[in-house]
């Protein structure tokens, strides 16, 4: 009986959801840095983005798609962004990943909101389908842990 309180109690504390990090940043295997903006729009409103990034005391704006906004020269035509579902935007520099300065902030901006993350080069993480599995899937995870449990009583 105790067991099972037990396990009950930390799974019922695992399924409490939680914010997820709003932006994210990592490199992928074709040495593309990738930097995702999870954030929901807002009601009423057309959907703009802004990608930006600084690094002492100068910001760079990477891809937008705000009229009257463009990117800085060193990133036109070498980055996309790409619509995520539900919400949010993926941007994606092309051969950049090897280029990140030591200590950045990345930026985001959907519709106005802003989002942003401090990344320094040696711990830019490499973008796996492990760590996105992980990242987005805690309830399959959990699922996957009381199927176990029940299976082995």
């Amino acid at each position: 009986m105790l067991k099972r309180l037990l396990v009950c109690g930390v799974l019922g504390v695992l399924l409490i959801p939680t914010k997820c990090n709003e932006i994210s940043v990592c490199v992928e295997d074709d040495n593309d840095l990738r930097v995702d903006c999870r954030m929901a729009p807002q009601p009423s409103k057309i959907d703009s983005y802004e990608f930006s990034w600084s690094y002492g005391n100068k910001e760079f704006l990477i891809n937008t798609n705000v009229s009257g906004s463009s990117a800085e020269g060193q990133f036109k035509g070498k980055s996309y962004v790409k619509e995520l579902k539900p919400h949010g935007y993926r941007l994606t520099v092309i051969n950049f990943g090897d280029k990140h300065p030591h200590n950045t902030t990345y930026m985001c901006k959907i519709t106005g909101v802003p989002a942003r993350i401090n990344v320094e080069k040696d711990t830019l993480a490499r973008c796996s389908a492990v760590s996105v599995f992980l990242e987005r899937s805690s309830y399959w995870i959990v699922c996957g842990l009381l199927f176990l449990y029940k299976t082995h009583m």
